[in-house]
């Protein structure tokens, strides 16, 4: 299972955010993402090189809340080259703006406000997952731990059951080791993780972001496998 550091807290990536990826780099993490509100394009090209030059894989999540910003969104990722683009519900304008929607990962059910939380229950999430491997997506972002109207898990198990081969990540308010280890034995393929780190909140004894990564690391790496 991958862990995403996202360069974000809050729902919005921090002003340094480009100075921060070689000393996650160097960590031993692989996979960076950042979010489309709270700094302008040149520092997200900045962060996109800086990812680039160390090899990572970059990940832009789509928060807009709004059809025209999350077309602005959609836009932006494509101009930036981003590996894989997270979130946003509309798929069509997806396809139209990036073409190969393989590397496309939408919100399944509901997703209101912002920070954002998600409605919709169980079915829902599935039928949308079902929809979105029909439109030729690589998987779905799933803001599990933002769900107001069903079980965490539940929908996780959900989206893992109508994805089949296709790739789940869990997205928001990951910030323990159990939901980790949990996200695992559901299936999960990666999740992500950015405010834990910035706040502290995932290793409250340690007060460095070089703690709250290593600690995240290691908690992956011990993750149980899927349940049978």
């Amino acid at each position: 299972m991958d862990f995403i550091f996202m360069l974000t807290r809050n729902d919005k990536t921090v002003e340094d955010a480009g100075c921060l990826v070689d000393q996650v780099c160097d960590l031993g993490v692989t996979h960076i993402g950042f979010k489309d509100l709270g700094v302008p394009m040149a520092t997200m090209k900045e962060v996109v090189g800086a990812i680039r030059r160390r090899g990572g894989v970059c990940y832009l999540e789509v928060v807009s809340t709004t059809p025209a910003a999350v077309i602005s969104s959609l836009h932006s990722a494509a101009a930036l080259g981003v590996d894989r683009v997270l979130g946003g519900t509309d798929l069509a304008a997806a396809g139209n703006i990036l073409g190969d929607l393989s590397h496309y990962f939408p919100f399944p059910g509901r997703p209101v406000g912002h920070p954002t939380q998600l409605e919709g229950s169980a079915a829902l999430v599935a039928e949308h997952c079902r929809r979105a491997r029909v439109m030729g997506c690589g998987g779905v972002d799933l803001l599990a731990f933002r769900a107001t109207q069903a079980d965490p898990l539940d929908l996780v198990r959900a989206a893992r059951n109508a994805l089949s081969g296709a790739r789940l990540i869990v997205a928001g308010s990951v910030n323990s080791r159990w939901q980790i280890h949990a996200l695992a034995e559901c299936g999960v393929d990666a999740f992500t993780i950015g405010s834990a780190v910035f706040d502290g909140s995932f290793s409250p004894a340690k007060g460095s972001l070089r703690g709250q990564i290593l600690d995240i690391l290691e908690a992956c790496d011990n993750a149980p496998k899927m349940a049978a």
